[in-house]
């Protein structure tokens, strides 16, 4: 298990925990981008004999005081054999080793924040007990989703249901704990959802803001940091492409403006850079 990496936002405390990675098919992260392309990007020792490359599972934790927000929860330990032999094969189920080595508990978790509810973000939002009920992972945190998100995973079409697991937050209804939001919701004092359609139609990143610096963390608009720096470079999972690559756009612009600290959810553990640009060029420097 990664250690957690450390950084500073203003007076906000940031870490990012690993949930370990997943291995999905690396013509499917790409989409229209040929191999040819992508494939020195990621590395050849890095793509397995079915063509499929590790993802980061990485989750935000943000602290101030009393408030502690974890940001996705990645894929949990629910996931039944077949299903992760089948779709989502890897090595995962840390998040709560991670927590653990910062100090933190789940029942200290005040929020937890979803960019989505695709499977890989949002698996440790429960657990299931021996008797096998299902309850929420943190009992004193408000858990805050998308209301249109919501809605896409509880009532999902043919080409989503097989993304969505309702074991991972229907149970927060009945809990109590689930707090439905819309656009740029405050989720703490400077720590709020920002609205990045694409990937999902209400797919959401997570804006950290204090002292004149600025984190994202971006959620599934990139599945690798390569796709803000090449914005037309698409995901076959994204439900809305040319959105996608237009709302990558204004955060790429925002992100040089500010020099913000950018998490990158699937990149290699931690995941985390800043986007600079000289001669039209962008470049992802990791920190």
């Amino acid at each position: 298990m990664d250690a957690p990496a450390r950084y500073r936002v203003g007076e906000f405390d940031i870490a990012v925990v690993s949930d370990g990675h997943i291995r999905l098919d690396g013509g499917a992260v790409m989409g229209l981008t040929p191999r040819i392309l992508w494939e020195p990007i990621i590395g050849r020792e890095n793509i397995d004999e079915s063509y499929r490359i590790p993802l980061g599972l990485n989750c935000m934790v943000i602290r101030r005081g009393s408030d502690v927000v974890l940001v996705d929860t990645g894929m949990g330990n629910k996931v039944p054999a077949a299903v992760r032999e089948r779709g989502y094969p890897g090595d995962y189920g840390y998040l709560l080793d991670g927590l653990a080595a910062l100090g933190i508990r789940p029942a200290d978790v005040t929020a937890v924040a979803n960019t989505h509810l695709h499977a890989d973000h949002c698996g440790w939002n429960t657990i299931r007990k021996d008797d096998g009920a299902l309850v929420p992972t943190f009992p004193n945190a408000r858990y805050y989703i998308q209301a249109g998100e919501f809605e896409a995973a509880t009532h999902p079409n043919d080409r989503t249901k097989g993304a969505y697991f309702p074991e991972n937050f229907e149970p927060l209804q009945g809990s109590g704990q689930l707090t439905l939001v819309d656009d740029e919701f405050q989720v703490a004092p400077g720590v709020h959802f920002l609205p990045t359609p694409g990937h999902t139609n209400d797919h959401a990143s997570i804006v950290v803001a204090s002292g004149g610096e600025t984190a994202f963390y971006t959620g599934d608009l990139v599945h690798h940091a390569v796709q803000f720096e090449r914005p037309v470079w698409t995901a076959a999972f994204d439900i809305l492409p040319l959105v996608n690559i237009e709302t990558k756009k204004r955060l790429i612009e925002r992100a040089i403006r500010e020099r913000a600290l950018l998490v990158c959810v699937h990149n290699a553990f931690p995941g985390v850079g800043r986007l600079t640009q000289q001669d039209g060029r962008r470049t992802f420097v990791p920190e």
